[in-house]
């Protein structure tokens, strides 16, 4: 074999290599059984032979090495197109994470303390009011008994919430907005002075209720920084950590990459859709409206599993890495975490994320200190530090069945692990 031959191979494999979001290790050497990992093929294989999900793409790292990186099935059924491990997924909750630590830059900047008040951004939330729930079956108002904080923001604790949810047929819940239809109420200044009109249904700092704390987040951020929420996550996170495909407005190339779901429903028949890609919305919703890779996920969770940085690029320190993954609702605060992630249990709620509070009560393994979210498109995340592992999985399942994913793919994860 002549050395220009050689030089030609040796460049292929570098070239190959860089393709990869981390570097690559064998299962075994990290701890993974490979033969156990296959268990992750057959589930995928079965699901899309039974047409319940058109494909899915799973990446794992363990000790910050890439242990497992597939695709499997088709990326858009209709065009036939095959999933590929650069596919593009809308990522919908999973941008929350994301959003969370580009805030908390500005915290560490000085520019965003949790503990300052909403309104000292947009005023009119100083004057909000609160709803009380009557015997009637109507509600009457109360103002706040304390104001609500850019802390309440991070782990909705603020009282906002999403319309339109299974468990908010409250009076006073039905006076909001979808997340669908917030994200297009104008700019996100205009979506969040809309907000400030309507009644709270719970007093700040009561009560976990998951909804549009976040997007009001991002549109603080939009403020202290005079840029859209895209371009301060390019300028903190994405570019930083390479995430070349992460964006809130994808170009014609990367729309043509994007995975999108079945028209109907598997489940029920219903027509069913990505609403983000029905719709583009009117601004950078820091709740639901970002895309990207598996790959370019991997990357993030494992920054954050180190504490911060990766590949010599420092995004957040490792003190507000901890803070962000800790516990924030603690016994003051009523967790309802569950009713949002039935399987999670035993869970508490950091800076934009779920952490896993004790091994028992959740229907995953895992281990205290877990951090995740998902998305309601069908993408899914979770990080261990005890275990040092890092799993994201993309899916286009905008249904039930997305609930299901979520639970299985943990399962099959830690059921891999061989020691």
């Amino acid at each position: 074999m002549t050395r220009k031959t050689l030089a030609t191979l040796a460049l292929a494999a570098a070239s190959a290599a860089q393709a990869q979001p981390l570097p690559t290790a064998a299962p075994d050497s990290v701890g993974f059984s490979a033969e156990r990992l296959k268990n992750i093929d057959n589930f995928f294989a079965s699901e899309i032979e039974r047409k319940r999900v058109p494909g899915a793409v799973v990446a794992i790292a363990r000790q910050g090495k890439l242990v497992y990186f597939k695709a499997f099935g088709v990326a858009d059924p209709a065009k036939g197109t095959p999933m590929a491990t650069d596919t593009i997924f809308q990522l919908a909750s999973m941008t929350k994470i994301q959003a969370a630590v580009g805030a908390l830059a500005l915290t560490e900047q000085g520019r965003l303390p949790l503990y300052s008040k909403l309104s000292d951004h947009f005023p009119a939330f100083g004057t909000a009011m609160v709803g009380v729930p009557t015997a009637d079956g109507k509600f009457t108002t109360e103002p706040q008994k304390r104001p609500i904080l850019i802390h309440d923001l991070f782990r909705h604790t603020s009282g906002m919430t999403y319309g339109g949810r299974p468990d908010g047929g409250s009076p006073i819940s039905t006076q909001w907005p979808s997340g669908g239809a917030a994200q297009n109420m104008g700019t996100a200044a205009q979506m969040t002075e809309a907000l400030a009109k309507l009644p709270l249904v719970y007093q700040p700092g009561t009560v976990f209720e998951y909804g549009l704390s976040f997007d009001v987040l991002g549109a603080v951020v939009e403020k202290v920084t005079g840029k859209t929420l895209g371009g301060h996550l390019a300028d903190t996170v994405w570019t930083p950590l390479k995430m070349t495909d992460s964006t809130f407005r994808p170009t014609e190339a990367q729309l043509a990459r994007v995975a999108r779901a079945f028209s109907h429903n598997p489940l029920d028949g219903k027509p069913q859709g990505i609403a983000a890609l029905q719709r583009t919305p009117s601004f950078d919703c820091a709740g639901a409206c970002a895309f990207g890779t598996m790959g370019d996920y991997i990357r993030f969770g494992q920054m954050l599993l180190n504490g911060g940085t990766l590949d010599g690029a420092q995004v957040l320190s490792p003190a507000t890495v901890r803070l962000m993954t800790s516990d924030h609702l603690g016994s003051g605060i009523q967790n309802r975490v569950a009713n949002v992630e039935p399987h999670r249990a035993g869970y508490g709620f950091g800076l934009g994320m779920a952490v896993r509070l004790q091994p028992g009560l959740a229907a995953v393994p895992g281990s205290p200190g877990e951090f995740s979210w998902n998305g309601a498109n069908g993408t899914g995340f979770f990080a261990d530090p005890k275990e040092q592992l890092v799993v994201a999985f993309g899916t286009a399942a905008p249904g039930d069945l997305r609930k299901y994913y979520r639970e299985q793919v943990q399962d099959l994860v830690y059921g891999a692990l061989s020691r």
